[in-house]
């Protein structure tokens, strides 16, 4: 008692509360902020390389006015503290203007200093642009660049050179600018977006996890059953059925307990009806000595009602428990079985019901044959019942009629009768126990019974449609499987 206690415990305790980075809600605004620092990355590679071009687009410029003005002093050489301070002004280290016919160097160090790369600005491709800005980035500062491009429209072309220090100074704080933007965007973003999710998704999940463990407390509890929210959206249909379910699974449980007590009470009355039987069965056992020929016609057959009643009353809380015994298996003369289920019926001529069985006289069903027995009258017994509950038409036939072959290793039983067939609400509940009844007051145990002993054999069974009114039910009994050595025992000389 004290483990179930612990278990039951230790089942309804709520999980311990997680981190809030390790649940669903940390782990969406991570990958939100994630997923737009990655977006900021793809538009931070074109944009790095842009920001390069137009700053040396700048350098040109400047480089450009100072060239066009001292060019329009015809034969006038800078001085040399002059060309200092130009070349300071720009930030380069020459500066040269072309022409179609002639060039002209505005102003230059002492000694030029050896170029590491050059770049024509006019005739730069994206890819070309994107890969020079990384590689300033990375391994620039100390390199010596040649820079040229067109001055406006004319066709002079200005070219400076100069160290690329001050240009990857300015991409990195370009680049660190972008970032913390970047940042900062991401995380106002993630926040509405986790704001908004948190409404829309978060908080009815929540709910309905804590609804979960609140009915698993006491599934019995109608006041437990969720209340789910209207709408048509994933989640609220979502509740819906768990609201259904929940409401069906109170039901079972309530069918569950009313079996119970149904059992207990079967129990106690099967106790007493076992004893009365027995002695039936001792005063039937005296009848078979009877010298009558009355008697003696009628003891066999009393003789083996009383036998099954007795097997019957050993197993009837089976079902209950759920654990009907396994078949025993052998070959059974089916003919014969069912020509006892035909006494067992004990159908009155008045009633007009003709029973009818089509089987072959050699026909044998490899089936426990009590267990068969059970499942071939069960369902005869409801077809007798629903042509005695259906006055039908005058002169209308009213036959059951049982048939069954054998294809290969199977055989294949069917029941047929004239009836007034199962209702809708009967169909929709076929094989469930005190739901599938086809009658007022009847139980539905009889079809749910022989669903399960047959499905105990292995087997199936199915009811069929047909064009003519009626029900008729198919049962399909397979052989049990030959054990290898069983078969070369009986194939060896």
């Amino acid at each position: 008692m004290t483990a179930e206690k612990t278990g039951a415990t230790a089942f309804h305790k709520p999980p311990r509360r997680t981190g809030f980075f390790r649940g669903l809600s940390g782990r969406l605004l991570l990958l939100t902020v994630s997923f737009v620092m990655l977006a900021e990355v793809l538009i931070f590679v074109p944009s790095v390389a842009n920001m390069r071009i137009r700053w040396l687009e700048d350098r040109l410029n400047t480089a450009a006015a100072a060239g066009v003005v001292v060019d329009g002093l015809q034969d006038v050489q800078l001085s040399r503290p002059l060309q200092e301070e130009t070349l300071m002004a720009t930030g380069t280290k020459a500066i040269v203007l072309r022409r179609k016919d002639e060039s002209r160097l505005i102003a230059a160090e002492d000694m030029p200093p050896e170029v590491d790369a050059q770049y024509d600005v006019a005739a730069m491709t994206p890819l070309a642009a994107i890969r020079d800005a990384f590689d300033t980035l990375l391994f620039g500062g100390d390199k010596v660049v040649r820079i040229y491009g067109p001055v406006g429209d004319s066709d002079a072309i200005i070219e400076v050179v100069m160290e690329d220090q001050s240009l990857r100074k300015a991409m990195l704080i370009y680049s660190r600018n972008v970032f913390f933007l970047s940042l900062a965007i991401s995380l106002f973003t993630a926040t509405l977006i986790f704001l908004a999710i948190r409404r829309l998704m978060i908080a009815p999940i929540r709910r309905m996890t804590a609804n979960m463990q609140e009915f698993s407390a006491d599934p019995a509890d109608p006041a437990r059953v969720l209340e789910p929210a209207p709408g048509e959206d994933e989640l609220s249909v979502a509740g819906q059925h768990l609201a259904a379910m929940q409401r069906q699974l109170q039901k079972t449980l309530k069918q569950q307990k009313n079996l119970a007590d149904l059992g207990l009470a079967v129990s106690k009355i099967n106790h007493d009806m076992r004893n009365i039987l027995s002695s039936a069965q001792l005063i039937s056992d005296r009848l078979a000595d009877v010298d009558d020929p009355i008697v003696k016609r009628f003891a066999p057959t009393l003789l083996r009602t009383i036998d099954r009643a007795v097997g019957y009353t050993t197993e009837v809380l089976s079902y209950g428990r759920t654990t009907e015994p396994a078949p025993h298996r052998r070959f059974v003369r089916l003919r014969l079985l069912v020509s006892d289920v035909a006494e067992m019926l004990a159908i009155d001529p008045n009633t007009g019901i003709d029973f009818r069985i089509q089987i072959a006289d050699d026909l044998q069903v490899d089936a426990d044959s009590e267990q068969l027995f059970r499942i071939v009258h069960n369902i005869c017994r409801n077809a007798v019942q629903a042509l005695m509950n259906d006055p039908g038409e005058a002169g209308s036939p009213r036959v059951i009629t049982v048939a069954a072959m054998r294809t290969g290793s199977v055989v294949s039983i069917s029941v047929d009768d004239t009836g007034p067939g199962m209702p809708p609400k009967a169909r929709e509940n076929l094989f469930a126990a005190f739901r599938g009844s086809a009658r007022s007051g009847g139980t539905g145990l009889g079809l749910a019974i022989a669903r399960e002993l047959v499905l105990a054999h292995g087997g199936t069974i199915a009811l069929v449609e047909k064009p003519t009114p009626g029900t008729l039910f198919r049962i399909e009994l397979p052989d049990r499987p030959v054990p290898l050595d069983a078969f070369r025992s009986k194939t060896r000389p």
